[in-house]
């Protein structure tokens, strides 16, 4: 359970602690950016950006809402890996800040120019990697100093964001970059907390058969996952890569299988964690078998597994805990988080579909709005929650 280390002072809600600006924030920009890049798609709408449309909806996606939530994360789970106060105040008002101009800089990258957007957009990560490195370092936590490896890696991915779109015209290694270190993160921190969370709630609700514990296994699924994503990045059309894609699935399918899931099917909040991770290895299976299928199966198929799969199901499963357990509110999903949760999977599926192109761009636009709507109905339902105080405190 979260222990509150916050200074009981004159200090906002909304600024004592990062996942409460981050985590609304980055729902609300998840659920309005899709919406702004619907139109963006059928031509009735042009951005400002000097990104290429396409790249524009994969940077918000990855370097937009995926930091915002990423960063409201680490500033939330660091205090309890090392015992120290959280970030907050005006550092963290600082961060917001940097983030929200950030977001105005890519929009507006025309009027600013690449370089001056690079600079700006960039800084946000760069300064997220240096608040977790001191807080880590200053807290003698060096168990958990291999987090910062897939965040360094996400942080220079958006570095080589910009400088590919600018000098090639369009992102290509850098997308690739980004979708796998956002997944290796998955892979990592998703390994510690679903055996976690599972067999906290079988222990007390459905005594019998636990998590496994981890194991070889979880190291060799975590390397190969790591290889296999690299060799994507830089070799996206080789066999190599299809057959360690393949075979990454295999093994984090088996891993989710270790974790006993379906002995929680009657809590929300622990099964929608199972369903995120199980986009994993279906990602991955479906990046593989596209490498060696290219006609019969658009690269967006797996793409799509992963970002809109793997990466919005378990982010918004991971808000959705955070925020009810960190508000002092009972870990219980109840209607509202079971709509949100229904929400993301469904849009999640749709598009997954839609890559098939069996359906028309129909099944693409219900996907988005769908997906609007998980998001935007997370910001609504949670956001008194974020914007107030702890129950304890009043």
């Amino acid at each position: 359970m979260p222990v509150p280390r916050t200074r009981p002072d004159t200090l906002p809600a909304l600024l004592s602690y990062g996942f409460r600006p981050f985590f609304l924030l980055g729902a609300l920009y998840a659920g309005l950016a899709v919406l702004v890049w619907l139109p963006v798609l059928r031509g009735a709408l042009d951005t400002a950006s000097l990104f290429a449309p396409l790249d524009w909806h994969s940077h918000e996606m990855l370097y937009g809402y995926l930091a915002a939530v990423l960063t409201g994360f680490l500033l939330t789970a660091i205090p309890n890996w090392t015992g120290r106060l959280p970030v907050q105040g005006y550092p963290l008002l600082g961060l917001v800040l940097l983030w929200i101009v950030g977001r105005i800089a890519v929009f507006c990258s025309a009027a600013i120019g690449w370089l001056a957007t690079a600079v700006i957009d960039s800084a946000f990560l760069l300064a997220v990697m240096a608040a977790a490195l001191i807080e880590i370092v200053s807290g003698r936590n060096w168990r958990n100093l291999k987090v910062i490896i897939p965040v360094s890696i996400f942080a220079l991915a958006n570095i080589l964001f910009h400088l590919e779109a600018h000098f090639a015209g369009a992102s290509d290694i850098a997308r690739r970059l980004g979708v796998g270190a956002a997944i290796v993160l998955v892979v990592l921190i998703g390994g510690r907390i679903i055996p976690s969370f599972t067999r906290n709630w079988l222990a007390r609700e459905n005594p019998g058969r636990l998590p496994a514990p981890v194991s070889r296994f979880d190291m060799a699924t975590i390397l190969l996952t790591t290889l296999s994503l690299a060799f994507w990045t830089l070799a996206p059309g080789a066999l190599a890569t299809a057959l360690l894609l393949i075979a990454a699935a295999g093994f984090n399918a088996l891993r989710l299988g270790r974790w006993a899931g379906y002995r929680a099917l009657r809590d929300p909040l622990v099964i929608i964690l199972h369903l995120g991770y199980a986009f994993v290895p279906v990602g991955l299976l479906l990046v593989g078998c596209q490498i060696l299928h290219p006609a019969r199966l658009a690269p967006a198929i797996g793409v799509h597994a992963l970002g809109a799969g793997a990466i919005g199901v378990m982010t918004l499963a991971v808000m959705v805990r955070a925020t009810l357990g960190h508000t002092g509110r009972p870990l219980r999903a109840g209607l509202t988080g079971c709509a949100v949760f229904g929400a993301i999977v469904i849009a999640a599926i749709f598009r997954i579909v839609a890559a098939l192109n069996l359906t028309g761009p129909w099944l693409m636009e219900l996907s988005g709005a769908v997906w609007a709507a998980a998001f935007i109905g997370f910001a609504l339902f949670y956001g008194a929650m974020l914007l107030g105080p702890r129950l304890e405190r009043r």
